[in-house]
């Protein structure tokens, strides 16, 4: 059970504190240790368990805890002082740092890609019209500036919230705030206003990363990194400052901050990223925390019954040799006999634990499978061979600091990932943003293998595809190429599959043990079986291209080996930019199929094989290959086989992610209840019809206008009441007023429209409600509609 001296959620004081009242020193307890050495064995690294041994000797930590109420508090690695403040202009504004990367002198990894162009990095001629194509349409990102990690994604009364770090006053990574966006979808995100700030000495060189977590009674805690005025990395709690407002507009930052300062024997900028917390048998809450010891890659743990105190576990959860600095750990349960997601507390038969780290070293997310025991706070991987670090990655592509997040509305675990660029630091600052979030993810344990995850978009992204075009068994001899006729080519959702000549696979000759997409010389490079798939965003010419494909090789044991790729190297004529060939092998079990997945959105490929056994994410920067001259091809650049495919290609519609504004209204149809309209965020009305006040002017009702600025009118309303049953199920006049619009269904109650506030926009998402009850409408092309099965209360959004 939760500790008891919580206060319930319900209070709406602002000053609200969830914890109980105590001391505000950041008391860090270590459990008694007895006078025999510990040892630690971090993969075999004895060096590790002697650093820990001694860390062992210098006794329990609470006799000599770090009084952080004092004005300077020593700690390893550094000193904390709450005197200094941060440098100031004349007219007592905060000096901000801007168009300057400065990650390694403030303790982590370079962020921009600035190292691995050298002196090309100005060379190419970057215009507009250029540098505003990159910029996506459904993947989440801020209206300007940089961001970096997905930080505490959580759902909350209704809403999906996503944080993440931002800098506010350039493209470039520095002066780190949290950002905060919501959404009811994870896919059409509101941008609200930041939630957390660098405003305290324990974190006024940065609000770094950290996670939510969710209590039995409903209170939602974060905890957080801060770099305090003396770059020394400690762990801070905040939580809402009204837990009953649905979209968390104001936190607050607990008064006792920090809560953790590194232990002895852990640097000062070695300190970071702290976990959901996960209750324990004996009734504690746990986190994990990433840090290093010399070259050993480990994860600290700390329990905690109230968040304001803890204590260091002995040991560590686990660590390997020769990985470096781990930030952003993650550690989670996943079933092995269902899909469901699980909560992070559950443990038990059925159960293994992925631990997960981001390797600061080289900017790359691994994890492996394991046996975790609660008792003696113990993980041991599967297979040592593919630890963490050295084994399995999230994405073979450019993803890194990912978070999951268990999203108990729909019962599954959720992944986010960054997404950086690897064009120029220059290009950055010209278009004036950088980076954004790869979609966000299904993640769950692959019951057919055992070893590894599967990855997948979450169901809610296909509620933006639009038209499609299907492809039935294209057959592709060896060298050739086949252009797919799909119309524009830059936001697209494709799925293929590929049958191998039975005949070719028995011809193939000699073994490759050394293959490896990133050494085999790209989609150009022939073998009997392979490279084929798909070019995407290519020009008519091909001198732009980005070819995302397999390629079967055989072992040594004399095996079939398949691989899965993506090549950059002709993606752009650019110099400034960063061109590589990502990909690792994937498991192809007795009588399936090759299967992939590709979504396009403008810079971004993200591709998944194998029903997401791997991924690879790309950020491509085509000069030609952009608006209306992008194209998609099919091809086999085998010598020996020939391929046939099969594919189902759509358009892809935006997101509209934008601003949330304070005359936003949300609709909410009840059941057969065709009086009552929630609006709002909580306020509810009750109407008879929905009276021109409500509804506004018939031109404010039904004017819309879709991401390219075209108007959109009788034409969408007329498709869509066609759509839903078949054939046009009712009409309105539009030119005249009116005090509400119904739209009849043969028997089958009523479809609702309506505009309720200010915006002069009608609904995005068509959802059609048990008999139905309630249609929304979405702005743009729509071309399908979207039955959601049961209940009788439906929500919507204006966009």
């Amino acid at each position: 059970m939760l500790n008891q001296k919580l206060i319930p959620i319900s209070t709406k004081d602002k000053n609200y504190d969830p914890l109980p009242d105590g001391s505000d020193s950041p008391v860090t307890c270590r459990r008694s240790l007895s006078t025999k050495t510990i040892l630690v064995a971090v993969c075999g690294v004895a060096m590790v368990g002697f650093l820990l041994a001694a860390i062992a000797c210098n006794g329990s930590l609470s006799s000599s805890s770090p009084d952080l109420n004092a004005k300077r508090v020593n700690v390893v690695g550094g000193s904390i002082s709450k005197s200094a403040k941060p440098p100031r202009n004349n007219n007592n504004t905060r000096i901000p740092h801007i168009h300057l990367s400065r990650g390694v002198s403030d303790g982590v990894s370079e962020k921009s890609n600035q190292k691995y162009l050298g002196t090309a990095a100005v060379s190419y001629p970057w215009n507009n019209t250029v540098l505003s194509w990159q910029r996506t349409a459904f993947h989440f990102q801020p209206e300007k500036n940089w961001m970096n990690d997905p930080n505490g994604p959580v759902f909350y009364k209704g809403w999906y919230h996503f944080f993440y770090q931002y800098n506010p006053n350039a493209a470039v990574w520095g002066d780190i705030v949290w950002g905060h966006a919501v959404s009811r979808d994870m896919i059409h995100w509101l941008h609200l206003p930041l939630a957390m700030v660098p405003d305290q000495w324990y974190d006024i060189n940065g609000v770094w990363t950290g996670s939510a977590t969710i209590l039995p009674d409903g209170q939602l805690i974060m905890l957080y990194t801060g770099s305090t005025n003396e770059s020394v990395q400690v762990q801070n709690l905040a939580y809402p400052a009204d837990p009953s407002d649905p979209l968390l507009i104001n936190w607050v930052k607990y008064s006792g901050n920090p809560v953790l300062v590194p232990p002895p024997g852990i640097a000062a900028k070695d300190f970071r990223d702290p976990t959901t917390a996960w209750y324990t048998s004996e009734g504690k809450w746990r986190i994990a925390i990433g840090s290093k010891i010399n070259k050993t890659g480990i994860s600290l743990l700390y329990d905690t019954e109230d968040f304001k105190t803890y204590e260091l576990i002995d040991g560590i959860l686990h660590g390997v040799s020769g990985t470096g600095m781990w930030e952003c750990v993650d550690f989670y349960p996943v079933s092995t006999t269902t899909k469901n997601g699980l909560d992070t507390s559950i443990n038990g038969p059925g159960i293994k634990h992925v631990m997960k780290a981001s390797r600061d070293d080289d900017r790359n997310d691994y994890y492996a499978l394991g046996t975790y025991d609660d008792k003696t706070a113990t993980w041991i991987p599967d297979n040592p061979t593919i630890d963490v670090g050295i084994g399995i990655r999230y994405d073979y592509g450019l993803f890194y600091a990912s978070k999951t997040f268990y999203d108990q509305n729909k019962k599954r675990r959720v992944l986010w990932g960054w997404v950086g660029e690897s064009d120029s630091e220059y290009a950055d600052v010209k278009k004036g943003w950088a980076s954004l979030q790869g979609l966000p993810r299904t993640v769950e344990l692959d019951q057919k293998t055992g070893t590894n995850l599967l990855q997948w978009p979450v169901e809610e992204v296909e509620s933006l595809r639009l038209t499609s075009t299907k492809f039935d068994n294209v057959e592709l001899k060896p060298g050739s190429v086949v252009p797919l006729d799909v119309g524009p080519a830059t936001q697209l959702d494709i799925v293929a599959e590929f049958v191998l000549d039975k005949d070719a696979l028995k011809r193939i000759g000699e073994s490759n043990e050394e293959f490896s997409c990133s050494n085999s010389g790209g989609a150009a490079h022939r073998g009997a079986i392979g490279p084929f798939g798909l070019l995407v965003l290519a020009d008519k010419s091909l001198t732009e291209q980005t070819p995302v494909y397999f390629y079967v090789v055989k072992g040594i044991d004399g095996k079939l080996k398949t691989f899965f790729c993506a090549d950059q190297t002709r993606s752009s004529e650019a110099s400034d930019v960063n061109k590589i060939i990502y990909g690792n092998y994937v498991p192809v079990l007795e009588g399936e199929k090759l299967s992939l997945r590709i979504l396009v959105d403008h810079s971004i490929v993200e591709s998944f094989a194998q029903g997401g056994r791997i991924s690879i994410t790309s950020r491509v920067y085509p000069t030609k290959a952009i608006y209306g001259a992008a194209r998609v091809l099919l091809f086999n650049n085998a010598t020996e086989s020939s391929i046939t495919s099969s594919l189902d290609i759509w358009q892809m519609n935006s997101a509209f992610i934008r601003p949330y504004s304070n005359d936003q209204k949300l609709f909410c149809r009840m059941g057969g209840d065709k009086n009552k309209v929630v609006v709002g965020a909580a306020e509810e009305r009750e109407v008879s019809r929905l009276g021109k006040e409500a509804a506004g002017s018939q031109r404010d009702l039904w004017e819309s206008r879709s991401h390219n600025h075209e108007k959109s009118g009788v034409g969408l309303v007329e498709k869509i009441s066609r759509e839903v049953s078949g054939e046009k199920v009712g009409s309105t006049d539009l030119n005249q007023e009116k005090e509400g619009i119904t739209l009849g269904a043969k028997g089958s109650g009523q479809l609702l429209a309506a505009v309720i506030g200010s915006h002069s926009m009608i609904p995005k998402d068509l959802d059609v409600i048990n008999n139905p009850s309630l249609v929304g409408f979405r702005t743009g092309n729509v071309a399908e509609k979207k039955v959601v099965e049961g209940g009788g209360v439906g929500w919507g959004e204006w966009a």
